[in-house]
């Protein structure tokens, strides 16, 4: 197979990263061989754009000089496929995998984009209208652009579509929940990842960890710029804390988290505010920095302020992604290992210390040593539940995917 294109776009950045496939009898996820990866990042503002090659090393081109202000999408996603087709050593590009990040009630796994497909996306607009819109627009143009290449959708909501339904219902009308007033969940390619690769840390760890440890319940805690957590019980999802939107469950950079439904009628009726205005207010001004005042979206400057503003934005984000554990592991009768991941799991050790301090009442006992030093396992040996640090990797994820289906609709022919 040829490479893989794997395109993962934000309201303000694009990653991307360039795979060769490897061997299509290896099943793994480590068969895929990054060739290059790199970021637009701050588009519609300040853009910068980075690029690294297959070891890290960083690649100068002149795509990333002088990159106009308030760069948008499109001229960044140009900019990207102008570099690949100057590059001699580039093969030609089999797939392009895209990250959607709601697919709704009807998509369940990976499909092909065509027409079809793409406008049922599109109205799904509503449900995620911070990120289904950048998901797509990468999507419209190199169909434009690009018929030739095929293009796969793969999705954030996908990996939760194993819940029960008692944990996707609302409390609300029986029609409301029949049009898709439901519990979706995200962040599902990042649990995906981390539901695959966990089995191969706790053998690497075995001879040092708990014979009897297991990995039949699990709760994943992606905690970045959004955050939520997701309980795996036997591989599957059974459920999360994000729900109909992106905007529910723990705080997050600017997004509010779980929110009692009357404050919204509240900031309506008695605060005069617009629809728009409580949308921006729950989704751009709330969550860590709404609380810490204004200081900041972002944990490493709120955990380098002394203001106690920044204090309690963290003191409550801790606090909620506590609550949240004991409510999933209540969902699968108990926990065996606690995984964090994504920006602020993986590099904030205070963070992931309050947490694993406030978990200790399920059996976490946590290693301050491994903790502080960004260790794959922070745990104590004889902790009852293990607690790990994983990177997450959702572009391989996507690439994984993309492959599978490419190889599925071949042998279809």
């Amino acid at each position: 197979m040829k490479d893989i294109l794997v395109i993962n776009s934000g309201s303000s950045s694009i990653k991307f990263a360039l795979y060769a496939p490897g061997d299509d009898d290896d099943e793994s996820l480590a068969r895929f061989q990054i060739r290059y990866q790199g970021q637009f990042s701050g588009l519609g503002q300040t853009p910068r754009f980075f690029l690294k090659d297959g070891q890290g090393k960083p690649v100068e081109t002149e795509q990333a000089r002088e990159l106009p202000e308030g760069m948008e999408h499109h001229a960044a996603l140009e900019r990207l496929l102008k570099w690949i087709e100057q590059q001699p050593d580039l093969d030609d590009i089999a797939v392009v995998g895209h990250r959607v990040v709601h697919g709704g009630r009807d998509y369940h796994a990976p499909v092909v984009l065509d027409e079809k497909n793409i406008q049922a996306l599109e109205t799904l607009i509503p449900l995620a209208p911070l990120h289904q819109p950048f998901c797509l627009a990468p999507v419209k143009m190199l169909a434009e652009q690009r018929p030739d290449l095929v293009q796969v959708a793969c999705f954030d909501t996908a990996f939760h579509t194993t819940q029960p339904k008692v944990s996707q219902q609302f409390a609300i009308p029986r029609e409301l929940t029949e049009k898709g007033l439901v519990r979706y969940g995200f962040h599902g390619l990042s649990y995906d990842y981390i539901n695959r690769v966990l089995p191969s840390y706790l053998e690497s760890h075995l001879e040092n960890y708990r014979k009897d440890a297991s990995a039949e319940r699990v709760i994943v805690a992606h905690l970045g710029n959004g955050a939520s957590m997701c309980a795996i019980h036997n591989a599957k999802s059974v459920t999360s804390t994000m729900g109909f939107t992106a905007v529910d469950g723990l705080p997050m950079g600017t997004r509010c988290g779980n929110l009692d439904p009357g404050l919204v009628l509240h900031l309506l009726d008695e605060e005069k505010m617009s629809l728009d205005e409580v949308s921006e207010l729950l989704y751009k001004r709330s969550g860590l920095l709404g609380v810490s005042g204004g200081i900041s979206s972002d944990m490493r400057e709120l955990l380098a302020s002394d203001a106690p503003e920044a204090q309690e934005a963290i003191d409550l984000f801790i606090y909620r992604i506590v609550r949240e554990i004991g409510s999933l592991a209540a969902a699968m009768g108990g926990v065996d290992q606690l995984v964090f991941t994504a920006g602020i799991g993986e590099k904030a050790a205070a963070v992931r210390e309050g947490v694993c301090r406030g978990c200790e009442w399920l059996g976490v006992t946590l290693d301050g040593e491994a903790n502080q030093e960004n260790a794959q396992r922070i745990s104590h040996p004889e902790s009852r539940v293990g607690a790990w640090v994983i990177p997450t990797d959702e572009e391989r994820m996507i690439a994984w995917h993309s492959a599978k289906h490419l190889q599925a609709e071949s042998a279809e022919v």
